[in-house]
């Protein structure tokens, strides 16, 4: 015979509705409370990032892991890595002349990224690489970030 349970072993009083509408609320705004955190948490890295970006310099590690970056490529076999990425919202334009494939693109770069792009015109491309910078992603269907793509493929004939 199947065992039966004692459907009266939780004796203490059930909630009211109002009780469990308060539970839900109290829950709901906890969990408010914790994407508020995380949200400011977010906006504080990227205001670090952009104060670093803006007003240091690119720094010799910098440097190390764009080499490494190459050095990988390499390595699979590939002509082009993406060595470099900001937020888009760093250009004085918000990355509008990079999306639009605009020749004066470099003239919208500040801060490290500007020092990188002078960093190429020095150094790269007098020994034949080519850089190109594109948006890689449109979060709410607007320019996200740039990436710096260092390409060193043959000329085509």
């Amino acid at each position: 015979m199947p065992e039966q349970k004692d459907l009266h072993a939780d004796t203490s009083a059930p909630m009211s509705a109002e009780q469990l509408r308060m539970q839900m609320l109290e829950r709901e705004m906890a969990e408010m409370e914790k994407e508020r955190k995380l949200r400011s948490l977010q906006e504080q890295k990227l205001a670090d990032f952009a104060a670093d970006f803006l007003e240091k310099h690119v720094t010799e590690q910098e440097i190390a892991v764009v080499r490494r970056l190459v050095a990988n490529a390499v390595k699979e076999g590939k002509f082009e890595a993406m060595v470099y990425s900001f937020p888009s919202s760093l250009c004085t334009d918000s990355g509008r002349a990079i999306n639009s494939a605009d020749r004066d693109w470099p003239q919208t770069l500040q801060g490290k990224a500007k020092e990188f792009y002078e960093r190429y015109q020095e150094f790269g491309k007098p020994q034949g690489y080519k850089l190109k910078a594109m948006i890689i992603n449109f979060p709410g269907g607007m320019p996200g970030d740039v990436g710096f793509f260092l390409d060193w493929s043959p000329d085509k004939a």
